[in-house]
C-alpha cells in the first residue's frame, strides 16, 4: 500500500510540473516579410517552401506542438537559429549557397523535421532540383569563398 501512495505522489507533482512549465513563454512570432529572394523558377520556390521556410522565413507555420512544453521549447529554438543563420524574409539573401551545400551533404533539413514533416522528405530527384535551385537562386561559393556570379 505504501508504495502505491509514494507512486501517486510522484504521478501527481510530474503532472503539477508539466502543466507547469506550460506557462513558460515561448516566441512563436511571424515578422513581417521584408522580402523575398528572386527565385530562379516556380519549382525552387515550391521546394524551398515544403523543406526550408519554416524555419528559414518570417511565414512559419507553427503546428500544434509548437505550444506544448517542452517541445515548443526546441522547436522555437530551431526556427529562432534557422533565421539567424539563414533568413529569405529578409534582404539581403545571404548563404544561400551555403544552403544547398547543407541540403547535399544532407544535413538540411533536419531530419527531426522531415520526420513531422513528410512533405520534406525528398527524392533525389527533388533533392538535386533544391540543390541546383538554390545555387541557381543564389549562386555559388568558390573555393575563396566569394560568389563566382552574381544573381
Amino acid at each position: 500500500m505504501k508504495k502505491s501512495k509514494t507512486w501517486s505522489v510522484i504521478l501527481i507533482v510530474i503532472a503539477i510540473l508539466i502543466i507547469m512549465i506550460q506557462f513558460i513563454p515561448v516566441s512563436r512570432e511571424n515578422p513581417e516579410v521584408q522580402g523575398t529572394p528572386d527565385f530562379n523558377n516556380e519549382r525552387t520556390h515550391e521546394l524551398v517552401r515544403q523543406a526550408c521556410y519554416d524555419c528559414h522565413s518570417h511565414e512559419t507555420d507553427w503546428p500544434w506542438y509548437a505550444y506544448v512544453a517542452p517541445v515548443s521549447w526546441l522547436v522555437a529554438s530551431d526556427v529562432h537559429e534557422g533565421r539567424e543563420h539563414f533568413n529569405m524574409s529578409v534582404p539581403p539573401f545571404e548563404h544561400g549557397d551555403e544552403a544547398a551545400g547543407m541540403v547535399e551533404k544532407g544535413t538540411m533539413p533536419l531530419d527531426i523535421y522531415q520526420w513531422m514533416h513528410p512533405e520534406a522528405r525528398f527524392t533525389e530527384k527533388e533533392k538535386q532540383d533544391l540543390i541546383g535551385g538554390l545555387r541557381a537562386t543564389f549562386g555559388q561559393s568558390g573555393e575563396d569563398g566569394h560568389e563566382d556570379h552574381e544573381h
